[in-house]
């Protein structure tokens, strides 16, 4: 799709991410008296509408998370098809993953403080116990479990806003098709112990994954760093904790518990609902900071990142837009930017700064 381009209601500004599966673009609607939406679209290859069983993957997402709306759940707006491509219509977050949060802090050697860890998590939690709990539209629970919490799979805008997104494997009693017992889906870096044998799972395999984002964010290490998959298979299910103080003395008792807590092997041991971690994590944060605010996570991002939040061009005038010098095709709408929107049909590897 070419920049400016019209795809049905949609105006294409910029393609911003790009996989195997499908494409991203930042991508906005307009309508009377001036409005207009930013949003990201993402837009399936047409080699794919043939594919039923891929298709109706897509519709379970989309039909699954249109039904979720929550300050920290991405929404989804629309899924349509125009000739024979498919394409969902998402929120648009304009901020990093947690993943590129991770990889930077890296990069720079600093560590993220504490308060925003804590902030980050129970954000999630809140994401995560709010799809947990959600019934659809007739009053039927969803029984929705996420299965790929993973530092991809949770956006942080430049506002500090966190929001968890792609539920592209998550489980739902209303998916047209279930998940053979014994198969394995999610990411082997971050799955919970059950998950890595084939086991029925619940609410609380989200729970240790979150964990697991907890441990990477205070230690700036992954859990699991083994390439052979049969030997990452059996840390997993064996699920063995490093000491976090090793990399970070100076961390705080009580958080250190509220982590080790949603990283317990058995699932009984766990905190039984995510917002029970929800509360835990909050109690630590608004008990040894206040007065915290979200402004806080913002200005973090700004020291890591820079200012690098989209801005679209002003608009013409009107001579302007007469003598043709603002056209649409001309605009460069992400120049200076980097706005991703890492969802798993996507190649999971930071794009490059420009």
């Amino acid at each position: 799709m070419q920049e400016g381009s019209r795809f049905g209601p949609y105006q294409i500004l910029k393609r911003i991410a790009y996989g195997g599966m499908a494409e991203i673009h930042l991508a906005k609607t307009t309508g009377i008296g001036g409005f207009e939406k930013l949003l990201a679209l993402k837009v399936i290859h047409p080699k794919f509408s043939e594919d039923q069983e891929f298709i109706d993957m897509l519709i379970d997402e989309a039909k699954i998370a249109v039904q979720l709306s929550h300050v920290n759940v991405g929404q989804i707006f629309d899924l349509g098809r125009i000739d024979d491509t498919y394409y969902i219509a998402m929120e648009f977050i304009d901020g990093k993953d947690l993943y590129q949060l991770l990889v930077r802090c890296s990069e720079l050697d600093i560590d993220i403080p504490f308060d925003v860890i804590a902030y980050i998590g129970l954000e999630t939690a809140a994401g995560l116990q709010y799809a947990h709990t959600k019934s659809d539209n007739y009053g039927r629970p969803l029984d929705l479990i996420h299965r790929d919490i993973s530092p991809q799979n949770i956006l942080i805008s430049y506002d500090g806003e966190v929001k968890i997104v792609d539920f592209g494997i998550a489980k739902a009693s209303q998916r047209s098709r279930e998940t053979e017992s014994g198969v394995i889906k999610g990411k082997f870096f971050y799955m919970s112990p059950e998950q890595a044998w084939g086991d029925q799972i619940d609410a609380r395999t989200d729970i240790f994954s979150t964990g697991i984002c907890l441990y990477e964010m205070i230690t700036g290490e992954m859990l699991y760093n083994e390439e052979k998959a049969l030997v990452l298979l059996d840390r997993v299910r064996k699920a063995e904790i490093p000491p976090m103080r090793k990399k970070r003395p100076d961390l705080p008792p009580a958080l250190e518990q509220v982590v080790l807590k949603a990283l317990a092997r058995e699932r009984e041991h766990r905190y039984a609902s995510a917002g029970a971690l929800q509360g835990a994590l909050s109690g630590f944060l608004y008990g040894n900071w206040p007065s915290f605010s979200r402004r806080r996570v913002a200005e973090f991002m700004l020291q890591v990142f820079g200012d690098q939040r989209f801005v679209l061009p002003l608009p013409p005038t009107r001579d302007e837009d007469k003598s043709g010098l603002m056209a649409v095709a001309d605009f460069d709408p992400m120049a200076g930017k980097s706005v991703i929107f890492d969802l798993r049909s996507l190649d999971q590897t930071p794009a490059a700064r420009p």
